[in-house]
């Protein structure tokens, strides 16, 4: 009601500037798009997780080890960012080795730290006393060898494939929004440590957008009072997660392939069929297709001699 009784007693401009000011007032105080404060949860599962989670049980779990799963882009974010601070995550090899555990076909073991795991077995050695029978140590079994190396890291990350807006303004009142697309491209491969083969080999790619959205005011709303009011929004999908879902996919994709040329095998021999596997393998054989047709060569036609 204070307002209202303010309202009551100004004339002319002065009242309409008031009611305008406590009205915009009203929508940055009530309007907040984003807490101030949050509690730490849980990474959001994507959709590749679920299907990860989801896939039909294999024939035998493989042992795999992982070395690392570097950026291999060597790009460093631009300006006004610091120079020595790289584009892409760091932490890839741990989202790798998740997503080969979350699909419950794969056994990782610690190889990107090995030096770690050597140097506590050790000290466990230096600690065991044979004289002392009253307190026997459990004897350190050995390392558990793989039989695939998983190989691979993020080869692209390519900024500002895709830039545009859209902007409107009538007698000082506008709106505008702009937007960005990236993307990110991850390689993966599998390798036989028997003979250095590559078994099977995938490559996915993740866009990643970014966008603005801003409204603004600017006009008089008396003789000599201007009016001007600003807000905007912005949304930029997290890097990091972009590259783990892109690797997500390209462990389920690697899995179908490997189905598919028999590297390794389903428990059920009928659960090729399950939609999921046939999912991911139309998607495989629809860009095969794709590829062999832009690799074919251009019919030629050869007039006749005469």
């Amino acid at each position: 009601m204070i307002p209202m009784l303010r309202y009551a007693r100004i004339n002319g401009s002065r009242a309409r500037l008031v009611s305008t000011v406590l009205l915009a007032a009203l929508i940055t105080g009530c309007a907040s798009p984003v807490p101030v404060f949050d509690n730490a949860q849980l990474t959001s599962a994507t959709q590749f997780t679920r299907d990860l989670a989801n896939l039909p049980p294999a024939k035998g779990k493989m042992v795999v080890a992982v070395y690392g799963f570097r950026d291999q882009t060597g790009q460093y974010k631009a300006s006004p960012d610091s120079s020595f601070s790289s584009q892409v995550t760091q932490g890839a090899a741990s989202m790798l080795i998740d997503a080969l555990r979350t699909s419950a076909w794969f056994i990782p073991v610690e190889r990107e730290n090995l030096q770690d795991v050597l140097t506590e077995r050790k000290i466990v050695r230096a600690l065991e006393t044979p004289n002392d029978k009253g307190h026997p140590i459990a004897a350190i079994g050995a390392l558990t060898p793989a039989s695939v190396i998983i190989e691979g890291g993020v080869v692209g990350y390519d900024t500002n494939l895709r830039t545009g807006g859209l902007g409107v303004n009538y007698l000082g009142i506008g709106a505008a929004t702009q937007y960005r697309v990236d993307q990110v491209t991850i390689e993966l491969r599998a390798v036989d440590i028997r003979n250095g083969q590559v078994l099977n080999s995938v490559s996915t790619t993740k866009t990643i957008y970014s966008y603005e959205l801003t409204a603004g005011v600017y006009k008089f709303v008396g003789y000599q009072n201007l009016l001007q009011i600003e807000a905007g929004l912005t949304f930029n999908e997290p890097q990091q997660l972009c590259v783990r879902e892109a690797i997500e996919a390209a462990v389920m994709h690697l899995i179908v392939q490997g189905i598919g040329t028999h590297t390794w095998d389903l428990k059920t021999a009928d659960d090729w069929h399950n939609p999921l596997i046939q999912k991911y393998a139309v998607q495989s054989n629809e860009i095969f297709k794709q590829a062999e047709a832009s690799a074919s060569p251009p019919a030629i036609s050869v007039a006749p001699l005469h």
